[in-house]
């Protein structure tokens, strides 16, 4: 497909319908023809913001292969855009598609600082690493508005409560004074996501992300502000950015990271179908060896929901991506390590302040 016939500046290619509705919306070929024979704009393409009010924001992750115990959502949706971004398919269960409605509705939690606060200071509440987000990126575009997550870390602070964030945005940058006071006391860890080295990459597989440039930045600015950071170099998709993994990994590290992580794609859900979308609309010469690759990894299906394997995948391929893992660990991180957050202090500031006696 030529890029003329593209959604710019979206990941995902079409709305897909919501397997939990029962009624679903199509567009019909002969609607988008006549919309290109008249000029207009077959579906608006306008980021929506819809402010919700859940009762809590703190969920606990039960999942075993995760690396993360708990975890908070400021916002559903991300106006981001990745293609490959398993969050996609938790948008059904608030009645939008995991295709185009993921990234054009944006579902704003406003009251999550409260509802944070309230959960630090219950009596049952015992410290742990809270991860900013386990879902949908804390510093999306949104939050330059609401600056929910900003408010949160407000909280962490008044409460020396752990927290981890997780980001692709430059925007964390904007909160160095709370990070930087956090660190002090080591009550957070930052989590950069660096996916390709490839602009034209970033562009099509993350639209509405910062630049790699921008990325790279970050991570060297929260590290010489000793600010622990930890590159996530994931997904790896074979065909799309396998190749690129000791780069990625020499880049961090000369930026400043303490260590990387890093998940084999898997496709699940609804997200098997928009990316293969996707893929035929924007790299068609490549799209069968990508989905066969891909594939290769999980028993030959885009769809792997086995705990322990899922995000390691399995085969040839998987097998040499942890082998380049490896390599790069020990040619870029050998003798780094990223700490473990303090969860000593919370007890004692529980009412938000120091208890002296």
């Amino acid at each position: 497909m030529k890029s003329e016939h593209l959604i710019k500046g979206r990941g995902a290619q079409k709305k897909v319908p919501n397997r939990f509705l029962e009624n679903i919306y199509e567009t019909r070929d002969d609607f988008l023809e006549f919309c290109r024979i008249e000029g207009e704009e077959a579906q608006k393409s306008k980021t929506q913001f819809i402010p919700i009010f859940p009762k809590s924001i703190i969920n606990k992750v039960t999942s075993p292969d995760v690396g993360m115990e708990y975890s908070m959502n400021p916002y559903q949706g991300c106006e981001h855009g990745c293609i490959y971004c398993y969050a996609r398919n938790t948008h059904e269960f608030w009645g939008y598609g995991a295709g185009l409605d993921f990234e054009r509705t944006i579902l704003v939690k406003k009251d999550a600082p409260k509802l944070l606060e309230a959960k630090l200071k219950s009596k049952s509440w015992k410290a742990q690493t809270i991860v900013l987000s386990g879902n949908t990126d804390c510093y999306q575009p949104a939050e330059k508005t609401y600056e929910i997550t900003r408010k949160c870390l407000e909280v962490f602070l008044k409460y020396r409560h752990p927290v981890g964030i997780i980001t692709k945005n430059a925007l964390v940058l904007r909160d160095l004074d709370l990070l930087k006071e956090l660190a002090q006391h080591l009550l957070v860890g930052v989590n950069v996501s660096v996916t390709t080295l490839s602009e034209d990459t970033r562009r099509i597989l993350e639209p509405r992300t910062a630049t790699i440039k921008k990325r790279l930045e970050t991570i060297n600015i929260l590290s010489k502000n000793q600010i622990p950071v930890n590159a996530m170099l994931a997904p790896i998709i074979p065909g799309i950015n396998s190749h690129e993994i000791l780069a990625l990994a020499k880049a961090v590290a000369e930026n400043g990271a303490l260590s990387f992580g890093f998940t084999v794609v898997r496709l699940n859900g609804a997200i098997g179908q928009i990316f293969e979308d996707w893929i035929r609309k924007t790299l068609p010469d490549r799209a069968d060896k990508v989905l066969h690759q891909i594939q290769e990894c999980h028993g030959g299906t885009l769809n792997d929901s086995r705990f322990g394997i899922r995000s390691r995948g399995e085969g040839k391929i998987a097998a040499q991506i942890h082998d380049l893992v490896k390599l790069a660990k020990r040619a870029y991180f050998k003798g780094k390590a990223f700490p473990k957050l303090n969860a000593s202090m919370h007890e004692t500031f529980k009412d938000g302040q120091l208890k002296l006696f």
